[in-house]
């Protein structure tokens, strides 16, 4: 009996050091730096490369596409065509404010490892790929082949995913290690809707600009303001104030050369999951909404910091819906900008069940703008409908049966708003390595992996790979 708990042991130091190689890569996207040879910047290349090179090392088939996905294969005698994906990526979000180490120099304390990516993904997938290796060196005779894919855009567009099944043999099944035990076998449907307008202001006070958030599936954790106008020092004595009675947020005003700069910090979370951050700019944005602004400014800030502030399930947007099956529809605002007579810019990103769609949620969107305000949302990119595999599927009582089996705990199934590469196949899960003690510090300030934690599912990733690779 293959004791795979022992040969995940065996391999955990060897992980650990391909894992800090590559963490110490800063992949987030750039679309400033792209490059015929690099079109999401240099660092998903250079993050993308770097596993290839793993993958010749260690003897796997394989073959970069485009410097956007790669892919190692393998397989036995007695494997036919047919193949079980497994889909990791590579990229990070933007690091954001609040980190107590450099987000890029892993750090191991407490049996933690700090770091950009650490939970999200490349401490699951460089798991994932250990636990590949394990079957490799076993030798065991595999029904199928297995297909190991990198991503390297998962953070914004799925570039490189998308590009991959549109031009490689389709799976029959698989998993993507970027999520949570038990299993994640549905995922709600995902819009990102943006606001464009040229800002204006016409009030006693003007809003010179307003920004906030980096991406928009983060909740923004911290947000600036820029005034001019009447009563600046009153306005700071007020901002003091207001920052005084919520524990959550804290910031800071200077007064200089008749402008006022305010500061707010909140707390950055995942957009999946916006309740669990306290967003940055809707704070900042009801702050000021009650203040002698006109035009556009008022209109913006209305909208912020009223009607989205405090709203993570979308009720006050008039967007609410929930179904038995998917929960609650969630709601972010995850990029803001005002810049008076250039830019303005409201992005937000949206998780619904089954019970809505996109185009009913942009017309509830459009319906919620102050009245006067002659702008519309729109929608960006394209809307992922929501991905369901029913739980009596065998790849996903088979997953559950072997997380028991291994860890003893609880084993059910569960749908999350989170978007994984699981929803890209008709029979896709998300699965690991998140344990359901563990804290998520996804999208977050001191991101971190207990380390036990990806030995654990380098274990679990391995009976897992070798087993669905001989179902029927």
């Amino acid at each position: 009996m293959t004791d795979w708990k022992e040969l995940a042991n065996q391999k955990a130091e060897a992980m650990m050091t391909d894992l800090s190689q590559l963490i110490a890569i800063p992949s987030v996207r750039d679309d400033s730096q792209a490059t015929e040879d690099a079109p999401l910047g240099p660092g998903p290349k250079d993050a993308l490369l770097k596993v290839m090179d793993i993958f010749k090392r260690d003897g796997f088939k394989h073959e970069n596409l485009k410097n956007i996905v790669g892919y190692a294969e393998y397989g036995t005698e007695e494997s036919d065509d047919n193949y079980v994906a497994l889909l990791g990526h590579v990229d990070v979000m933007p690091a954001g404010d609040g980190w107590e180490t450099d987000p890029f120099t892993p750090v191991i304390k407490d049996g933690r490892l700090y770091a950009r990516g650490s939970s999200d993904d490349k401490g699951p997938t460089m798991a994932a790929y250990y636990g590949l290796k394990i079957v490799q060196e076993l030798g065991l005779p595999l029904k199928h082949k297995v297909r190991f894919i990198v991503g390297t855009d998962e953070e914004n567009d799925w570039t490189g995913m998308d590009y991959y099944f549109q031009n490689q043999p389709q799976p029959l099944l698989g998993f993507s290690p970027d999520a949570d035990y038990p299993i994640i076998n549905g995922e709600k449907g995902l819009g990102q809707y943006v606001l464009n307008f040229t800002p204006t202001n016409s009030g006693n006070i003007v809003l010179e600009e307003f920004t906030s958030g980096l991406r928009t599936n983060m909740v923004p954790g911290t947000a600036k303001a820029v005034l001019s106008g009447s009563n600046l020092s009153q306005i700071a004595d007020a901002f003091a104030n207001y920052l005084s009675t919520d524990e959550k947020i804290s910031g800071d005003s200077q007064l200089a050369e008749d402008k006022l700069t305010l500061n707010l910090v909140g707390k950055q979370a995942h957009g999946a999951f916006p309740e669990h951050g306290d967003n940055a700019a809707t704070y900042l944005a009801n702050f000021l909404s009650d203040l002698d602004f006109g035009g556009d400014a008022k209109f913006f800030l209305e909208l912020v910091g009223k009607t989205a502030h405090k709203d993570p399930e979308g009720v006050k947007m008039g967007i609410a819906s929930e179904d038995p099956v998917m929960g609650k529809l969630s709601f972010n605002i995850g990029i803001l900008r005002f810049v008076n007579n250039q830019e303005g810019l409201i992005n937000v990103n949206i998780r619904y069940p089954k019970s809505t769609n996109g185009e009913i949620i942009l017309g509830q969107l459009n319906d919620a703008i102050p009245a006067g305000w002659d702008v519309e949302f729109e929608v960006l990119g394209h809307n992922q409908e929501p991905h369901y595999v029913d739980p009596s599927d065998s790849v996903v009582t088979t997953l559950l049966d072997i997380y028991h089996t291994q860890t003893g705990l609880p084993a059910h199934d569960q749908v999350i708003g989170g978007g994984t590469y699981g929803r890209l196949m008709e029979r896709g899960v998300a699965f690991g390595a998140l344990f359901p003690d563990a804290e998520d510090t996804m999208h977050q300030a001191n991101e971190y992996m207990r380390i036990d934690d990806l030995i654990r599912s380098m274990a679990i990733y391995a009976e897992s790979i070798y087993k669905l690779a001989n179902l029927d």
